[in-house]
């Protein structure tokens, strides 16, 4: 054909060329000129951006040359012309080369010739590539923000939401930061690598791996580290969870809480997540499914706990990590097992090195040797050696191995098969270097509910103000005994819980370590309490006693901050409720009383059954009635949410009957509430109106009148229901003044609502569009996202009932937002009414 033997020509000679540059870069740098090369090969690069061999060579060049920088910039432009031009990855040598080049690996400038690169100085081709993905045992690592993920996996490209509202996804990034100094695991980071590019060869599955080994021997600083390295191959996202497995407080984790978790990280709302576990994990893997997603589920007590997180979706991969072997997973899911041994000789002294520095570990090599020997080889000994000695610039480094080797209890943990040994000797010996106040600290860390601290929650610990628990704090920090995860939070790894409260046992008396632990339950309890009295103006159903002295309850101005703090505390709270109490203590149910307002307005019912059947069984097994009162009202408001009718009404009449028996008004008030709401959900006005009028006769009786008000509003509310409108406008007018008096902005929210309802159903549309705009604003300071859903609806009833269809669709609209943010059945019904108008009016949504 014509035209065919001249363009053969310019390919040979092309590939002759870039052949010849490629040879001549290779003599120029091995014979130590490699700048000579520079120039030509960017300029033939430019010719030919597409030739793997030429960025190759220029690469080296560049790097032998000094200018790494510009090496990976080169290799970042072209992997970019690749996947967009050719829609591949770069080959296998130029993933390594740039590999090296980021590790500084000396390998980097060795010389290789074209001929020996796999493409032959001709661009690589998608073949290479299965699914995008990156060659066998290497992974792509970002370098620059310009840098792309591979081929296929668009990161900025809007993805549905969970709900399919079309709304952007989000990709989640939990993975907790890597560990500094991270050293070896060559071969276990090859097989991890492995294992990825298995998944790259078999898109229909998904991949399961093991990691299992003695604690302290660095599983989760693997897991983690290779995790962020293969960050790229998963741009859906990365889920992360600790199961706390082996938690020295003895409760793991439960796989449905860890489920919630990740299920709202994906966009789920709190009110949206099934009850039922198997529904959870139904939804979960749905979730997962078109996506690429890498799950990390670290210290998994067994099998059984790991497995309902596992994604089922082809190219997701989860890692976990356990100190058992979990071999139930690889008989039924086909996990990768990989057991992690003690790192060798030359790996803790590159660990030492680099927390020490080369120069400190060469010139006390011999003492460097008996550290190494000393802690065998476990990475969480080695560190905390390596930051004593580091803390000690002035001291050589063979007075620490000295200490090392005369010390009591020093033992090589594979001794005894005991995982805790080692590092319980070496903690020890750290322990003792403690000043008197950071040690005192130390051994009642235990005791702390977790599964982190803030200042104040550790002062109260130490029973001290928080300016003194400053320094001890740094101290800790300081010995790697504690880690400030966050700016002011700090975590405490669970082997070293469980030493902490040996300390306790065997250096305190039971006197104190009682009150330290009676003063961090205080602190919680008594600042929970006074925040939910900000949250609701209304007087408490219970009474606690004074606070352990050094409690130190935090104060709290007002509702933001109060909100604030519940929020930020949540989950140490919940984990208090949880955490056993010794002997016949009210701590647990009153705890779990004064979360009730905050779960509720954040829908998480699910979070409230749980802390009111934890809070029921302890009130039960001590007989404490107000306990059992307190519980059975939290798990009625539970269930009335959950949409059961029969237990929600079954757990507050049983609350009402116990109130009675105690005399306790506040909570037969609050309890005739409920059941006021509960019977009316269910079409009975006139019994809801019975209850309302029974509760504000207890506020009364309590002299509470916050509550008084919000009872008014109610029995407005009811009366309107049933058409007794002149009645109910009197009722919620008496209500409003009085609410305001309080400063209870929930009660003027609701107040106003039905003021609004009242006014629209007596045909005074412009009052009534007033009174829910002035609702719908304090909804929005309150966080009450569900009663401005329906307040939003309310207002474009009033709209249409107006014949003003444009702003009533737009009402609608705004609450069918919500309705879809939360989960709600509520909304079928709403869109419904909107295609319906929206034919019937031809009213287009505004941009």
């Amino acid at each position: 054909m014509p035209g065919t033997w001249p363009a053969r020509m310019r390919e040979t000679w092309r590939r002759q060329r870039v052949d010849a540059a490629v040879r001549l870069a290779d003599i120029e740098i091995g014979s130590g000129d490699p700048a000579a090369v520079v120039g030509q090969l960017t300029d033939l690069l430019g010719e030919y951006p597409l030739t793997e061999p030429l960025a190759e060579a220029l690469m080296r060049a560049l790097h032998a040359a000094g200018d790494s920088g510009e090496a990976l910039r080169c290799y970042a432009r072209t992997r970019e012309r690749l996947v967009e031009e050719l829609g591949t990855e770069p080959g296998r040598r130029l993933w390594e080369l740039h590999r090296r080049i980021l590790r500084d690996h000396p390998a980097a400038s060795a010389p290789s010739s074209a001929r020996d690169h796999p493409a032959a100085s001709a661009p690589s081709s998608a073949r290479d590539h299965p699914a995008g993905a990156a060659p066998a045992a290497v992974r792509p690592t970002p370098v620059t923000p310009a840098d792309r993920v591979p081929a296929g996996h668009l990161v900025a490209e809007p993805r549905p939401a969970p709900a399919g509202d079309g709304t952007p996804y989000t990709a989640p990034a939990q993975l907790p930061p890597g560990t500094a100094g991270f050293v070896g695991r060559v071969d276990e980071l090859a097989r991890l690598d492995a294992l990825l590019a298995d998944l790259g060869r078999h898109p229909a599955t998904a991949g399961v791996s093991a990691l299992s080994g003695m604690g302290g021997v660095g599983k989760t600083a693997l897991a983690v580290h290779w995790a962020r390295q293969a960050r790229p191959a998963f741009p859906d996202g990365q889920l992360y969870v600790n199961l706390r497995g082996y938690d020295p407080s003895g409760a793991p984790l439960p796989p449905d809480r860890a489920l919630r978790g990740f299920l709202e990280a994906l966009g789920v709302p709190a009110a949206r997540v099934p009850e039922s576990p198997d529904a959870q994990v139904g939804l979960y893997r749905s979730l997962l499914s078109g996506r690429r997603i890498l799950v990390v589920l670290d210290n998994a007590r067994d099998a059984g706990q790991a497995r309902p997180l596992l994604p089922g979706a082809p190219g997701c991969l989860a890692l976990v990590t356990s100190r058992a072997p979990l071999t139930g997973l690889a008989a039924a899911e086909g996990a990768r097992l990989l057991a992690l041994d003690l790192l060798g000789a030359e790996e803790s002294r590159e660990l030492l090195a680099a927390r020490l520095g080369a120069a400190r570990v060469a010139a006390d090599a011999a003492a460097v040797d008996e550290i190494v020997v000393r802690c065998a080889g476990l990475p969480l000994a080695l560190a905390v050696v390596a930051a004593r000695v580091a803390a000690r610039p002035d001291v050589p480094a063979a007075g620490f191995a000295e200490e090392l080797r005369t010390a009591e209890r020093i033992l090589d943990p594979l001794d005894t098969g005991d995982p805790a040994t080692a590092v319980r000797t070496v903690f020890d010996w750290s322990y003792r270097t403690l000043g008197p106040a950071a040690a005192r600290l130390f051994r009642f860390l235990g005791l702390h509910p977790g599964p982190d601290a803030d200042l104040a929650s550790l002062a109260a610990l130490a029973g001290t103000g928080v300016g003194r628990v400053r320094a001890p704090v740094a101290e800790l920090a300081a010995a790697h005994l504690l880690t400030e995860h966050t700016p002011g939070r700090y975590t405490c790894h669970d082997l070293l819980r469980a030493y902490t409260a040996e300390l306790a046992a065997e250096h305190d008396d039971a006197r104190a370590v009682r009150a330290a632990s009676r003063r961090v339950r205080d602190h919680y309890l008594h600042t929970a309490y006074a925040a939910d009295a900000l949250l609701t103006r209304r007087r408490h159903p219970m009474t606690l006693a004074p606070a352990e002295p050094g409690a130190l309850p935090r104060p709290l101005a007002g509702y933001d901050e109060a909100l604030a703090w519940l929020i930020a505390e949540q989950s140490v709270l919940l984990s208090a409720v949880e955490l056993p109490a010794p002997g016949p203590d009210a701590h647990t149910w009153q705890l779990a009383a004064t979360l009730t307002t905050f779960l509720e307005r954040q829908a998480n019912w699910q979070a409230l059954t749980d802390v009111h059947t934890v809070a029921l069984r302890a009130a039960e097994h001590h007989d404490d009635l107000a306990g059992q009162a307190a519980a059975h009202r939290g798990l009625g408001l539970a269930r009335f949410q959950l949409r059961d009718a029969l237990g929600a009404r079954h757990h507050l009449t049983r609350a009402l009957g116990l109130f009675r028996r105690l005399d306790n008004h506040p909570g037969q008030a609050r309890t005739c509430q409920n059941l006021a709401k509960t019977a009316w959900a269910h079409g009975s006005a006139r019994e809801a109106l019975q209850y309302a009028r029974r509760s504000l006769e207890h506020f009364r009786l309590a002299h509470d009148r916050g509550g008084q008000a919000v009872a008014l509003n109610d029995i407005g509310w009811y009366l309107a229901e049933l058409g007794e409108l002149g009645e109910a406008l009197e009722h919620c007018r008496r209500a409003l003044p009085l609410v305001q008096a309080t400063g209870d902005l929930s009660g003027q929210a609701h107040t106003w609502d039905s003021l609004g309802y009242i006014h629209r159903h007596l045909g005074r549309h412009t009052t009534a569009v007033e009174c829910y705009d002035r609702a719908l604003a304090l909804f929005r300071q309150t966080g009450d996202l569900r009663s401005e859903a329906v307040g939003l609806t309310y207002l474009g009833d009033t709209h249409e009932a107006a014949g003003t269809p444009g702003p009533a669709l737009d009402a609608w609209r705004r609450a069918l937002d919500l309705f879809d943010e939360l989960g709600l059945p509520e909304a079928q019904a709403l869109r419904t009414k909107i295609r319906t108008r929206t034919a019937a009016h031809g009213t287009a949504r505004p941009a």
